[in-house]
């Protein structure tokens, strides 16, 4: 069966988000001043085909793991999607 599986990567929160803060610049120069803060980070969408619903969130938290995200940086969060 495939299944379809959302990755959200962003960068942690104790760390510097330099496209956030220019983003945050740009917005205040456009007058849109009421933004606080701006993160970015990736959406990555994943078809897997797996036997199992389990099986196909293991696979893309192995993904994760080894190559959609940098631990030292970043965290991920999993979403399987209907």
């Amino acid at each position: 069966m495939t299944y379809n599986v959302q990755i959200k990567v962003m960068p942690l929160k104790d760390l510097l988000d330099p496209q956030g803060k220019a983003v945050l610049g740009g917005l205040k120069n456009l007058g849109i001043d009421k933004v606080a803060d701006v993160r970015i980070g990736k959406h990555i969408t994943l078809q897997v085909d797996a036997a199992s619903e389990d099986e196909a969130k293991q696979l893309a938290e192995e993904a994760s793991k080894k190559l959609l995200a940098n631990p030292v940086m970043e965290f991920y969060e999993i979403e399987m999607v209907n």
